[in-house]
């Protein structure tokens, strides 16, 4: 048998190790937590920059207080109840209750006034949020593809795909839907959530009132690469939009004669490409997205890539290695050939 000082000093140094184990298998968990705080939040909804985002904001906010009005009341009866009627040497036991009239109004009406509080401004929000657009608003057709967003502008004459162009502080009007699968449209800062659905027109209508570039994504699962499903709004001043649409109507860049970007014109234009891509007055295919001015974007397939030479050689020649899934076939173009067509396309400001 041990003395009593070793014996002392034996557990201690157990319960030492066990708290040491406990955490280590305790860090990780809490180091995760800190870092998902850490920031930045590029997509966070709690910083709305459009009249919608902020009454979806406001109905947050208010039935956040109410959950945490009722969540203090709760726990605070437990753990009064928890210290009042605790067990004591000697006690007698408890007598039991049968009935309490006003016990049990009080606990009927306490949930119904709750829900009355919750559901009379989310009614509210729900019509002021759901009101048919003005007849001046900017109307966008968003459709969506996997895995790419394409944006019309139908009183505009613009086509585009993946960064939609926004004028400040004018109504918008979003018309979506899906040429496949459900998709989700959501830009957190300006534009709420909605179901993109293939057969069906779903609708968003706000007016952003701030300028700058916000993230968005797709936020319904859609197979390989949902993830790598993003866009990018950019709300620009009327003068800048404008001068964004008038770029976006006018004919594609031509390539003076005997220059690599003229050779690589030739060979998008008698190559696969055309069977997918329209470039105007070059090709009119359907089914990818629009390239007529491609260099004007900042991003490619899908807002996942930067635009520039090296990224866009790397996904025109392979895609499926790129982005898993992609309806865009792998290339495998002769150097030559993928240099002049990298060439022609990053041209076409």
């Amino acid at each position: 048998m041990l003395p009593s000082g070793r014996l002392f000093a034996t557990e201690t140094i157990a319960s030492v190790l066990r708290r040491h184990r406990l955490i280590q298998r305790l860090l990780p968990g809490l180091l995760l937590a800190l870092a998902a705080c850490a920031g930045p939040f590029p997509q966070s909804t709690l910083h709305p920059r459009s009249d919608l985002g902020f009454a979806i904001d406001h109905l947050f906010t208010g039935i956040f207080g109410w959950a945490v009005g009722v969540f203090v009341v709760v726990e605070g009866l437990l753990v009064y109840a928890l210290f009042r009627f605790r067990a004591r040497p000697g006690a007698p036991a408890p007598k039991p209750t049968h009935g309490h009239t006003a016990l049990e109004i009080t606990w009927t009406l306490a949930p119904v006034l709750i829900l009355v509080m919750v559901a009379v401004p989310t009614i509210r929000t729900i019509f002021e949020t759901q009101a048919p657009a003005p007849a001046d608003a900017v109307k966008i057709q968003v459709i969506g593809h996997q895995w790419w967003w394409e944006y019309r502008y139908p009183d505009l004459g613009v086509v585009t795909a993946n960064e939609l162009h926004l004028p400040v502080g004018k109504t918008i009007a979003l018309d979506m839907t899906s040429n496949d699968v459900i998709h989700s449209f959501w830009i957190p800062a300006i534009a709420a959530k909605r179901d993109v659905v293939p057969g069906h027109v779903n609708h968003i209508v706000f007016k952003a009132d701030s300028t700058g570039e916000y993230m968005g994504q797709c936020a319904e699962f859609c197979g390989d690469s949902h993830a790598n499903m993003r866009l990018r709004a950019f709300v620009e001043t009327d003068s800048a939009f404008n001068a964004w649409v008038a770029n976006q109507k006018a004919p594609p860049v031509e390539p003076r004669a005997s220059t690599i970007q003229a050779t690589g014109k030739n060979t998008f234009a008698h190559g696969a490409c055309i069977a997918c891509h329209t470039i105007q007055g070059v090709s009119a295919g359907v089914i990818g997205p629009n390239l007529t001015h491609l260099a004007s974007r900042t991003t490619i397939a899908g807002a996942t890539f930067p635009e520039d030479s090296l990224d866009l050689a790397l996904w025109v020649n392979h895609a499926p290695q790129r982005k898993p899934g992609s309806v865009m076939m792998d290339m495998n173009l002769q150097p030559a050939d993928l240099q002049a067509i990298v060439a022609y396309l990053m041209s076409l400001k």
